[in-house]
This record gives structure tokens, C-alpha cells and sequence, in this order.
């Protein structure tokens, strides 16, 4: 017909953007993210004798081990950035979790009823936290600031300093563990179940779009029919019970129950999905960014690690980058305004 009528096939989807394909793929923050994650582990198999030995399969393996926390905090923690909102107390729920779970066990109870309620204790300080936020009406960053001084100051006040290693040696070995000849870690397959879940639920469901909307406009989202309320309450109480999963995990997979557990990781998990590409304001972002962000952190602290650089220094290095990141993101931001402005006066 289009040859008859005079008038060209529409263009295919792909082409109805300003710029090809190609270079949309290449300039995502994904795309950098990765070859920046490919750089520091190359770079550190370059410039570290020792890097890949005993073995490669336990270097990797161990990276993996150290970033699972973390890959499990910014699972819900993402989805609650794209809303506009912020949960800092991931950490300390981990390490109220991991005490719960600890004196479970030293009192006789069995460690999977244990394990039950180190995930219920983290849905219950979720639900605080939802509560806090939604239905008394308090800034989330003012209520999660107060929430990771309290949670990690009841962990602390449970076990004070001590740390309770009295956990099965098989369960352990398999926490710890990975798929025999790879260096996949064992935990990763459970990770991997519940980052398709959210995956699904963020991109692929009505739910997941309202997320968005709410990060984008809360009026717009309210008029569009979404429930910001119930979705922003649902957020944090899954942000809650997957912190308390993540803290199970942990304390399995050192053996080790102690109120720090868990301590700084709303730091690594926040910057990893802010250099991830996920707007800090909401409205913006993916989870592969955010995941990717994730296995960044962890490479270069594996690096960093190997290279004789302290803790202290690696918090402040994950600091600035968090800074850096948030710096870049509004200063694309503001160029990508005034550019539309431009062309629409044009």
C-alpha cells in the first residue's frame, strides 16, 4: 500500500530517537558502570601479584560472598529511591536481625525457627518505619536516621560485646560455600530468585509503574489512581523483611552473631544505586544499574582490600564516590533541562 499511496513506511521504533541505537545502549550509566567494574578487576590482576592465588575461583568467590549483602539491601531499597523516599536503617535491621537470630539459637531454639524470626524481626522494624513515614507523615530520611541509631542500638544493648559462634558447622560451611569447580557462592541462587521477584515486580506490573509515578509527581501518581500510601508502606516493610533475610544470611555465612553486623552497609548499598543511574529524587533508574552498582562496590573494595587500604579509608572512598556520583547526576541533569529548554524555543 505504501508504495501506492506515495507515503513512507513508518520508522521503526528505535529510530524515532535523536541519536542510533548503539550509542543509547553504549552512553547508559549501566554501560560505563560495567566497564568501569571490568577496569578495577583488571587492573588489580595487572598491578597485584597475588590477586588470583591461592586460586581464581576463591578470589571471585569471596567477592561475591563480601557483595551479597549489599546486593540483597538495594533490592528493595532501589524501589524505595524511585518513590523519592530513603531507607538508612537496612544496616542496622541486618544487625538486628543477625542478634535476634543469635540469642535464638543460645536459648535452644531450633535455627530455623530462629531464622524465622530474625526475617520477622525485619519486617516488624520495616513496618515502623512505614508507619512512621506514611501514616504519621515524617520525612523518611529523618525517620530512618532515628531508626538506624535505635535498631543498632538494641543489637548492641542485646549482645553488648559479645558474639555468639554457636551455630551448626554444616549450615555454616554451606553459607559460606560455593557450587563446586565455580565460584559461585551458594547464596548467590537465592539472591538470584529474589532479584527476578523484584525485577518483575518493578518493570513488568502496574505496582512497578506506580512506583515510578509516585517518584515522579505524587499529586500526578494520586490523580492516575495509584495508592501511594499503601505502595510507599508495602516498600518499607519489604525493605525490612529482606534486611532481616540478608542478616539470617550473614550471620550464617561468618558464623557470627554481633550487634555491628551490618554496620555501614546503608553507605555501599545507597552508593551503589546511585552510580548505578538511579536518581537520588526519584522517578528514574533500574535495577541492573542498581545491581551493577552493587558488584562495583564490591569489586573495588575486594581491591582495595588486596592493595593494604584500611577500612576507614574505604568508607571515605565509598563516600566521595557517592558524592561524585550524586554531583554528576545533577549536573546531567541540569545540561539535559536546559538542552530540552533550548530546542523547545527553537
Amino acid at each position: 500500500m505504501t508504495a501506492t499511496t506515495g507515503q513512507a513506511a513508518p520508522p521503526s521504533r528505535y529510530l524515532l530517537h535523536d541519536k542510533p541505537l548503539w550509542r543509547r545502549l553504549l552512553l547508559r550509566p549501566e554501560a560505563a558502570l560495567i566497564l568501569a567494574l571490568v577496569l578495577v578487576v583488571v587492573l588489580s590482576i595487572v598491578l597485584v601479584p597475588h590477586y588470583l592465588r591461592p586460586n581464581a575461583n576463591y578470589t571471585f568467590s569471596t567477592l561475591l560472598l563480601n557483595a551479597i549483602p549489599i546486593l540483597f539491601l538495594l533490592l528493595p531499597l532501589m524501589l524505595i529511591i524511585v518513590t523519592g523516599d530513603i531507607d538508612l536503617s537496612v544496616g542496622s535491621v541486618l544487625g538486628l536481625s543477625s542478634a535476634t537470630v543469635g540469642l535464638a539459637v543460645q536459648a535452644g531454639i531450633p535455627l530455623l525457627v530462629a531464622a524465622v524470626m530474625g526475617v520477622l524481626v525485619g519486617a516488624m522494624a520495616g513496618v515502623i518505619n512505614g508507619v512512621l513515614v506514611t501514616v504519621v507523615g515524617l520525612p523518611s530520611l529523618a525517620v530512618t536516621i532515628g531508626t538506624l541509631a535505635l535498631f543498632r542500638g538494641i543489637a548492641v544493648g542485646l549482645l553488648g560485646t559479645t558474639a555468639i559462634t554457636d551455630f551448626p558447622p554444616e549450615i555454616t560451611k554451606f553459607f559460606s560455600g560455593s557450587i563446586p569447580g565455580t565460584p559461585i557462592p551458594w547464596q548467590l541462587l537465592f539472591w538470584i530468585v529474589l532479584a527476578i521477584v523484584f525485577g518483575v515486580l518493578l518493570h513488568l506490573t502496574p505496582f512497578g509503574r506506580g512506583i515510578f509515578a509516585i517518584g515522579r509527581s505524587i499529586e500526578t501518581a494520586t490523580f492516575s489512581g495509584v495508592n501511594v500510601n499503601r505502595t510507599r508502606l508495602i516498600l518499607f516493610v519489604l525493605s525490612g523483611l529482606v534486611a532481616g533475610l540478608a542478616g539470617v544470611f550473614f550471620t550464617l555465612q561468618y558464623s557470627n552473631a554481633i550487634g555491628s553486623n551490618g554496620n555501614g552497609f546503608e553507605l555501599r548499598a545507597v552508593t551503589a544505586i546511585v552510580l548505578g543511574g538511579v536518581s537520588i529524587w526519584g522517578g528514574r533508574g533500574t535495577l541492573i544499574g542498581a545491581i551493577v552498582g552493587g558488584l562495583f562496590i564490591a569489586a573495588l573494595n575486594k581491591s582495595l582490600q588486596v592493595f593494604g587500604v584500611g577500612d576507614d579509608a574505604i568508607y571515605v572512598i565509598t563516600g566521595v564516590a557517592l558524592i561524585v556520583s550524586v554531583v554528576i547526576a545533577s549536573i546531567a541533569g541540569f545540561i539535559s533541562r536546559r538542552r530540552k529548554v533550548q530546542a523547545s524555543v527553537a
